[in-house]
């Protein structure tokens, strides 16, 4: 009896230990399993690591290489003999002009024929193109157009310059140009690089050439122009009444500057000369320093010899 007791005893301690050891080995199997799945996780995470580093590089090297054509591409692009007053922004203009068709800017004969071609069809602000290859560079150079009247059409806005030619608006901030009022309806807007044959127009441009000209003649004191803010020309010829002045310009305070009639026609309404007028104004500018804040009006149609005064406003 004592013999099946211990036998039962013995039986009982071999399968909790065997089911000991199954729960051992289970635990460890489990804990085996998480560390691999660890372990898978981080080989992973590291090789998308990789991945999106090598793609980031592949990308990199992309961009620096498209970066560098670009780069490449306007420095061996170079304008020359370039006016003070033109801006990065119509260089810009300039530049993209001549690379319109893709040009990969090669230094021979082909590739300056196809950068002059490009500027003039689609550049209006550049004359006389000319394009020459040197040892390193694409040298571009022309004659500059000017813009002195600026014209407001609906939405749209343009200059124009001393040869009547339209330029399409670019910020100009380093040069005075004077707004044009007083045009009847403009129901068709002239094409950039046209000739806008307007009398009324030419007659507007005619006078800020002139004092455009004047201001050149004295390089040491500031352009009367910059304080012009428009010109008139709203009675043109008279069309709204002939003893009425015919061209009116406005300083930046509004002060009236009477010219009167168009350059070359002063005779036949009995006023001053364009050149007493011209004189009268700049001899005032010099006089006061500015045109500003010092008379209501200026009026320069009466002739030498008969000018009344201009009146002070206090």
């Amino acid at each position: 009896m004592t013999a099946k007791r211990k036998k039962t005893k013995s039986r009982t301690k071999r399968i909790s230990f065997d089911r000991g050891t199954s729960k051992k080995k289970r635990r460890k199997k489990t804990i085996d399993r998480r560390r691999s799945l660890i372990f898978f996780s981080i080989v992973l995470a590291v090789l998308c690591v990789l991945a999106a580093v090598g793609i980031g590089f592949v990308f990199l090297d992309k961009y620096v290489e498209k970066a560098t054509a670009i780069s490449e591409k306007s420095g061996r692009l170079k304008l020359v003999d370039v006016p003070v007053w033109v801006s990065q922004t119509l260089k810009e203009k300039v530049y993209a002009a001549a690379v319109a068709n893709g040009e990969d800017l090669k230094l021979d004969e082909d590739a300056a024929q196809s950068v002059q071609r490009n500027i003039e069809e689609r550049v209006a602000w550049l004359d006389e193109v000319k394009v020459q290859i040197t040892h390193d560079s694409i040298i571009v150079k022309g004659r500059w157009r000017k813009p002195l009247a600026l014209v407001k059409s609906g939405l749209r806005k343009f200059y124009v310059d001393a040869d009547l030619v339209v330029l399409d608006f670019v910020p100009i901030p380093n040069l005075p140009i004077v707004k044009v009022k007083g045009l009847p309806l403009i129901t068709k807007t002239p094409p950039t690089g046209s000739l806008w044959r307007r009398d009324d127009i030419a007659a507007a441009v005619a006078v800020l050439d002139l004092f455009d000209q004047r201001d050149k003649m004295d390089v040491s004191k500031k352009p009367l122009l910059y304080e012009i803010d428009s010109i008139d020309v709203s009675n043109f010829n008279g069309r709204q009444n002939s003893s009425f002045p015919h061209i009116v310009l406005y300083a930046k305070d509004d002060t009236e500057i009477i010219w009167g009639a168009e350059i070359g026609a002063w005779q036949r309404h009995l006023e001053a000369t364009d050149e007493e007028k011209l004189a009268k104004l700049y001899s005032h500018y010099e006089e006061y320093g500015s045109l500003l804040n010092n008379v209501k009006y200026i009026n320069l149609r009466d002739p030498q010899g008969d000018i009344p005064q201009p009146i002070d406003k206090y």
